[in-house]
């Protein structure tokens, strides 16, 4: 392993990814190159080899740049999990761009629809004027002294990825901003992502923050008390922002190893007071209001992809009992559905 001295002027020339966001470039001197092993948000300055899937990357800026061959980027090394896209590991050999947040790992599977994923070559990791590796957990957000009442948190979670979670949160948020509240959204789970935190903030959320404002660059591999972790610290955060509403995005699916842990918490019963769930099939929508509501989690909507169709809609809404809202409802009548008691979540005296 070699230390060296590394050129103000390369750092601001490198195109610095979405996830790197929170770090303070100031005090990055030195790059660590050889028979390094990293960990998990530690950040790489790494050169693009050969454009594939991600072509463009999330800036911490909010813009996205557009990648070339020979581009020296900054990232950050993360494990991920997405089954409609790659699943991957870190190592300081020559890797990929597994995502267009800003994350280096090795794409071990790909989903068979995907192009191989932007190959890079890592120069080193970056580090202070003592050696030290820098990592994004050296910025996450700083605890608070918040001891105030809860604000009404509300829950977006589905059966996959691509069910048009981030979508669906997005416009209820909206919907709930149209109504006249103050509207903070976290994402708890998944991989990094610029596009699923400015959609937010472009509909209304007064602040948005993610896991990786925590520390992580992705929630693969996690434990059930780190996930727990970021739930409670991101909650908190936006509860001393005094919202009137929390809007969570759960990544993926109910089976998902941390989704799985996250919902079957007593953690998360005692802090989410509803959720909408996003569904593409009636049969998909009555397993998930059942897994849902055998760990007593009250089901307001079902959101998706079945509302597509306005026959597997009236389908589905008599197979649960449930209302369906596709998108423009949601801006309309989400509000009116989180506080009213026909709900089964009785908010009407923390909002009214």
């Amino acid at each position: 392993m070699s230390v060296y001295s590394l050129e103000p002027t390369r750092l601001t020339r490198a195109k610095a990814a979405f996830t790197t966001r929170n770090v303070n470039f100031d005090a990055i001197t030195n790059i660590i190159a050889g028979d390094v092993q990293p960990q998990v948000g530690d950040l790489v300055l790494a050169r693009v080899d050969k454009i594939g899937k991600y072509k463009r990357l999330d800036l911490a800026t909010g813009r996205k740049a557009h990648l070339f061959v020979g581009d020296e980027i900054i990232v950050v090394y993360g494990s991920s999990y997405v089954p409609g896209k790659f699943e991957a590991e870190t190592d300081l050999s020559p890797c990929h761009l597994i995502a267009a947040g800003g994350l280096a790992g090795i794409a071990v599977t790909q989903h068979m629809s995907m192009n191989f994923p932007t190959k890079i070559s890592p120069i080193g990791l970056l580090a202070n004027s003592q050696g030290g590796r820098i990592n994004i957990s050296d910025f996450a957000l700083l605890p608070t002294g918040y001891i105030g009442q809860r604000p009404v948190t509300v829950a977006v979670v589905g059966t996959s990825m691509n069910r048009c979670k981030t979508t669906t949160t997005a416009h209820l948020i909206k919907g709930l901003v149209n109504s006249g509240f103050k509207v903070g959204a976290a994402k708890i789970t998944g991989t990094a992502s610029g596009n699923d935190n400015w959609l937010m903030r472009d509909a209304g959320a007064v602040r948005v923050i993610d896991f990786t404002d925590v520390g992580f660059s992705s929630t693969y591999q996690t434990t059930s008390k780190q996930v727990e972790g970021i739930l409670n610290t991101l909650i908190i955060h936006l509860a001393a922002e005094q919202v009137d509403v929390i809007v969570l995005e759960i990544a993926d699916g109910l089976f998902k190893r941390e989704t799985s842990a996250l919902i079957s918490s007593l953690n998360f019963r005692g802090t989410v007071d509803g959720v909408f769930f996003a569904a593409d099939s009636t049969l998909a929508a009555i397993d998930g209001k059942e897994l849902l509501q055998k760990y007593q989690i009250p089901v307001l909507a079902i959101v998706g992809g079945v509302t597509k169709s306005p026959l597997t809609t009236s389908e589905t809404i008599k197979a649960t009992g449930l209302p369906v809202l596709d998108l423009e409802m949601l801006c309309v009548k989400a509000a009116d559905l989180i506080v009213s008691s026909d709900s089964g979540v009785l908010l009407d005296s923390r909002l009214m």
